[in-house]
């Protein structure tokens, strides 16, 4: 790598580090494991940073590296931990209620399978398009929407989340939780069941 490449390379790991190991963490559920797998992915974007860096989005790019990377240590190792160590600092009561949700929400999405793990992450942690996390999963946008879905389905119906978060708009409308005119309603409609 020439001195331009690599200077341009050290910018990109420098001001994207701190995202890549978030994303990594949400995905994994263990901060050394993000480290790991933040650090695997950026070893393999230097090694081919001149293709990476002439792309039309580098960060797209690097995150689809850092799927995969996770993807094959899922693969490898199954998680025999949840999670790491217990905070050193007793919190506040205030901020109890937010570690208690943080990781109510942490050990329900390791329950995830990796691919709705990860398009849950991207697309809503991470806030991306649909097209984009298609493009960092390798996979259509209505693949994405499936995963993203049935994930988010998981996580509505995981009893440990709905007691520690407040019911949201979501969990609005009939008395069964469903929309007045979701998928269900009109089905049932088409057939004279409601």
């Amino acid at each position: 790598m020439n001195p331009d490449d690599a200077a341009a390379f050290h910018e990109f790991v420098r001001s994207r580090w701190g995202r890549l190991v978030r994303t990594a963490y949400l995905m994994t559920g263990d901060y050394a494991e993000a480290e790991d797998v933040a650090q695997t992915a950026l070893a393999r974007a230097g090694a081919a940073w001149r293709r990476i860096q002439a792309s039309e989005r580098p960060d797209a790019y690097v995150r689809r590296i850092l799927v995969n990377c996770n993807t094959n240590r899922f693969r490898r190792k199954r998680p025999a931990i949840l999670f790491g160590a217990e905070p050193p600092e007793v919190p506040e009561p205030d901020a109890t209620a937010r570690i208690d949700q943080r990781d109510a929400l942490r050990v329900a999405l390791l329950n995830l399978p990796p691919r709705q793990r990860a398009a849950v992450v991207l697309r809503y942690w991470d806030d991306l398009p649909e097209a984009e996390v298609a493009q960092v999963m390798g996979c259509s946008v209505g693949n994405v929407k499936s995963q993203a879905a049935r994930g988010l389905a998981k996580l509505r119906a995981d009893p440990a989340l709905a007691a520690v978060a407040p019911p949201g708009p979501a969990d609005q409308g009939r008395p069964d939780g469903r929309h007045e005119n979701g998928p269900e309603t009109r089905k049932e409609r088409q057939h004279g069941r409601v």
